[in-house]
């Protein structure tokens, strides 16, 4: 799997686990695509709010149950699940912050990562699917490319083909002994 592919593959993840957000109210969902500096860490951080804990937990958990389910993909580690202050999920491409809204002002990630791209879900998935059309439209200009190098099979061959089909049959096997038979049995009556 080229390094292309799977940072495809990230931004899809990633876009999953804000949808999953979105889907339990969770609060101001920002999505950091992190400078290649910080890459060694992952390559995006989801950064949202919950109101509350309980909230915080129920965000968490549909993340991690749609990223199962539908990707296969599990948090290699999780941390702050039972306080539901702070809540992190590590899928190691990208890492998952569910904050309480107050937590969230104090620790401020986004400023701390002042280099990251920050996104919202909306312009992420607009960037991702510009970024698929183009990969697509990519491949098929190659496979047009492709198509053109390689030489048209010639019709003379397509019609000898055709030729053969339109022939008729010749009778085997059986058919043609049957006739044979016979005539030897009406050559012994004769003899006799």
């Amino acid at each position: 799997m080229t390094s292309q592919t799977a940072h495809e593959q990230t931004r899809i993840l990633v876009q999953a686990a804000a949808a999953a957000c979105e889907s339990k109210k969770a609060q101001d969902t920002r999505i950091l695509e992190l400078d290649p500096v910080d890459s060694g860490l992952a390559d995006f951080f989801l950064v949202t709010s919950a109101t509350n804990d309980r909230q915080a937990v129920a965000i968490a958990d549909e993340i991690e149950l749609r990223l199962k389910r539908d990707f296969g993909a599990y948090a290699h580690s999780v941390e702050g699940r039972r306080l539901g202050e702070w809540i992190l999920l590590d899928y190691v491409d990208f890492v998952v912050h569910v904050f309480l809204t107050e937590r969230r002002a104090f620790y401020d990630i986004e400023r701390l990562r002042k280099s990251a791209r920050p996104f919202t879900p909306e312009e992420f998935d607009a960037e991702l699917k510009s970024a698929l059309a183009k990969k697509t439209r990519a491949a098929r200009a190659k496979s047009g490319e492709e198509k053109k190098a390689t030489p048209a099979p010639k019709k003379v061959a397509r019609k000898a083909v055709s030729a053969k089909r339109a022939a008729p049959k010749k009778k085997t096997g059986v058919a043609k002994r049957a006739p044979a038979k016979k005539a030897a049995k009406k050559a012994a009556k004769r003899k006799r």
